[in-house]
């Protein structure tokens, strides 16, 4: 029962300590990113509150395990990819994204609507199960993403619509280990278990699985190159990003579940 209590309070002490240390350094979450120049008010800077199922789609995108957590299988939230609520520029963001769908999938191969994707999320980045079309989870986030994009043109982007583009260079994983050590492990912990739902774990059954875009360095590449890290985000270079990102990419995690290939 003392090895039981000591371990407890060693692993409250380590939680605690990275995140005094993220603080720190200015936060380890919700850094201001860095905007794209649309010529329209960011949302999240707005006073402007969503309607309220909206609202109740942007809790379910903020904190997914708390609140979808029947189809998540894991302790990330859409906010921990999608920064700043979706907002963020050339962090995968959702400003004027409805408007793009319906679109082919290639990963899917065939078409899919705005549904369908974030049906896809949950059976890869959430390493759970795609809740039904009608669910009120999908329905939630569907009118937040409707919400998010209320002033966008059909078709057209928004300027830091998806991630930065980034060159095709060659990963080195003991060289990202490295740069995992002194740039990353201050908030994601030594051990990429991270502090859930604080920080978000990179690897192992917390984190999103092999069937994630994110687990592709390439695309992981383009996001830490200018998102990370948070305290300091373009601080990298493109080298080190595919050089962290291989490294990531070598650890272990949940594996996906084939039955979902669909999406």
């Amino acid at each position: 029962m003392k090895s039981t209590g000591l371990k407890t309070r060693m692993s409250l002490l380590l939680a605690v300590t990275l995140v005094l240390s993220c603080l720190g350094m200015e936060g380890c979450k919700g850094h201001p990113a860095h905007a794209a120049s649309s010529g329209r008010e960011n949302p999240a800077d707005s006073a402007l509150q969503p309607p309220p199922l909206a609202a109740q789609g942007k809790l379910i995108f903020d904190e997914t395990p708390k609140y979808a957590s029947a189809y998540v299988g894991n302790k990330l939230a859409c906010n921990d990819c999608h920064l700043q609520s979706g907002t963020a520029a050339h962090a995968a963001p959702m400003m004027d994204l409805a408007g793009q769908f319906p679109m082919f999938n290639k990963r899917a191969g065939h078409v899919i609507s705005l549904e369908n994707r974030i049906q896809e999320c949950f059976a890869r980045s959430e390493a759970g199960s795609p809740p039904a079309t009608s669910s009120p989870e999908v329905r939630g986030l569907v009118a937040y993403i409707n919400w998010l994009s209320r002033d966008g043109v059909k078709g057209k982007a928004w300027p830091g619509r998806g991630l930065v583009k980034i060159p095709a260079l060659n990963g080195d994983p003991v060289a990202g280990k490295a740069v995992y050590a002194a740039q990353c492990a201050p908030c994601h912990g030594a051990d990429g278990l991270g502090v859930p739902p604080i920080l978000p774990a990179v690897l192992g059954n917390d984190s999103f699985n092999d069937g994630a875009g994110m687990n592709k360095p390439a695309k992981m590449a383009a996001f830490v190159l200018h998102n990370m890290p948070q305290n300091h985000p373009g601080t990298l270079s493109p080298q080190e990003a595919w050089d962290v990102s291989t490294y990531i990419h070598t650890m272990p995690r949940q594996k996906f579940n084939e039955a979902y290939k669909h999406y």
